[in-house]
């Protein structure tokens, strides 16, 4: 009964409560005193960071998932998302609570900058106003990789962007467009660029705010998608340093934690690794880490086929793998998972169990930061350079043995010839022996080059694979390289996602469209894109 009582009252205090759509953006987003000195700015910028998460809706319309059957239960928005379909809930994580979040975020930071205008150029603002730019570009990147397709700059003019307000009582209402996509990605570049010269590091809590390290993985991660091969390289360089292995993750450490420390220790501070923690009011944990609703899951086929048991050079399964991930799985058949991203739950009244649930996030790692670069590398064919990377990757994340099973240390040709070896996975799978990690690549609007290029970005994307699992990338990759699945339906027709599948820009949310705002087109697939296969 108490249980039962628990989730009853949790159901109505997850929700956080934001304004309707009509007032998205056309209130002050702080009613502080006047911002008229530097510590009212310092103080306005901690509450201009988002707090919600494209985590759970990523996840979900990616191919790291599956259908459990339908015994077990889920939630309208998960149903939804798994379907691809456009989803109608309003619910925590849903589309219409990221599009608030990130916007609110968004006018916040334009409070501060107009603020910092008003001020004139003074030396001591200049690191928050880069730190308010930064902050907005960010903001508006989480609503493109959802909003939006993946740029290719042969549609960039075609493809919609998303409104990019620069003054804080910007309102949707008043006569905003969302101009093309291209538009959108140069004002975050411009953003980006001219604050990446003013961050620092002159922070008491610096891993929640972006310093030097976060703000050029940033800038790493945005070129990646923009494109820019070269700036990836040149920006990751930065945060990387002549020893990448200072700034990943020492799994070593984590050997003998259980599941609660694994999952505390990730998300700390002094984890070297974590470049950016962001919080966020979300029920993601719950859903992609935790057990609950768990029909729609990362479960052991999708771990045995195609995530941290399938057969690699470091080795496969639960025993006989130097993976670190290998033998530190948690849960059961239907939910498998590692804790990257465990709830923390806060309470407003602990009696009664009524309160908040949070995720802290860490957006911005080395680790991630490595396989960016590593990508960049493998497409401009800098081929070695990629292979040293993704050596540099295993030696953190693969211990020297495990039972009969040694770390390799990989080469061109021994990459070659295992992605040669293994099938790729049909579009419609008849069963989970169908499943690869291998995949065919349908880039959208780049070209991968048969072999070796292609074998070498199978093995990053797989790594980035893992090493982004619950946190949603995954569904970025997948739009990019034009990646082709299927969500299997217990008892129906699979649900089949095409390269350049439209349903890639997640449909904005109902009450926006009766706002005025244009809604993403809904064909399946651009004849264009059609026509290059």
């Amino acid at each position: 009964m108490k249980s039962i009582k628990y989730l009853a009252i949790l159901a109505g205090t997850v929700m956080l409560t934001f304004s309707s759509c009509d007032k998205y953006l056309d209130e002050l987003p702080d009613d502080r005193a006047e911002l008229n000195d530097v510590s009212k700015i310092t103080n306005l910028l901690v509450s201009a960071y988002p707090t919600v998460t494209t985590n759970l809706v990523a996840e979900l319309m990616s191919d790291n998932v599956a259908d459990n059957g339908r015994r077990y239960d889920t939630t309208i928005l998960m149903e939804e998302l798994y379907r691809m379909k456009d989803p109608t809930e309003e619910s925590n994580d849903s589309p219409y609570h990221i599009w608030g979040g990130f916007y609110e975020s968004v006018a916040t930071a334009n409070q501060a900058l107009e603020a910092i205008e008003q001020m004139g150029d003074i030396e001591e603002l200049r690191a928050r106003k880069a730190e308010a730019q930064l902050v907005r570009a960010y903001s508006m990147f989480q609503l493109a990789n959802i909003f939006c397709m993946s740029y290719r700059d042969d549609k960039a003019d075609e493809f919609l962007g998303l409104p990019y307000p620069k003054a804080p009582e910007n309102d949707i209402r008043a006569g905003h467009v969302r101009g093309t996509l291209r538009e959108l990605y140069e004002n975050i570049n411009n953003d980006i660029e001219e604050a990446l010269p003013y961050i620092d590091d002159d922070y008491t809590t610096p891993k929640y705010h972006f310093t030097r390290s976060s703000a050029y993985a940033f800038a790493a991660r945005f070129n990646l998608y923009y494109m820019k091969y070269n700036k990836v390289i040149e920006y990751a360089n930065v945060v990387l340093g002549n020893d990448p292995t200072v700034v990943m993750r020492d799994f070593s450490s984590y050997t003998e934690l259980g599941r609660v420390d694994i999952g505390n220790k990730w998300i700390m501070s002094t984890e070297s690794a974590n470049l950016l923690l962001l919080t966020a009011y979300s029920t993601s944990g719950r859903y992609l880490c935790g057990g609950s609703s768990p029909r729609f899951h990362h479960n052991s086929a999708m771990a045995s086929y195609e995530t941290f048991w399938v057969d690699m050079p470091w080795g496969s399964g639960s025993s006989n793998n130097t993976l670190y991930y290998g033998n530190k799985l948690y849960g059961t058949d239907y939910a498998v998972s590692f804790p990257t991203l465990d709830e923390q739950f806060e309470y407003t009244d602990k009696v009664n169990g009524i309160g908040y649930p949070h995720i802290v996030d860490p957006v911005f790692t080395g680790d991630q930061t490595l396989l960016e670069r590593a990508e960049a590398y493998a497409l401009l064919g800098r081929y070695q350079e990629a292979v040293d990377d993704i050596n540099t990757w295993m030696s953190t994340h693969c211990k020297a043995e495990e039972g009969t099973q040694k770390r390799p240390t990989m080469t061109i040709k021994s990459i070659n010839e295992f992605i040669e070896g293994l099938d790729y996975a049909p579009v419609v799978i008849d069963g989970n022996r169908d499943r690869s990690m291998r995949k065919v690549f349908n880039p959208q609007g780049f070209t991968v080059e048969e072999g070796t290029q292609e074998n070498i970005l199978q093995y990053i994307l797989h790594m980035r694979r893992l090493e982004t699992l619950y946190h949603g990338h995954r569904f970025c990759d997948v739009k990019r390289y034009g990646i082709e699945f299927c969500h299997r339906v217990a008892g129906e027709d699979p649900v089949v996602f095409t390269a350049g599948d439209l349903r890639g820009a997640v449909q904005l949310p109902s009450t926006v469209i009766e706002a005025g705002l244009e809604q993403n087109p809904r064909e399946l697939v651009n004849q264009s894109n059609e026509d290059e296969k």
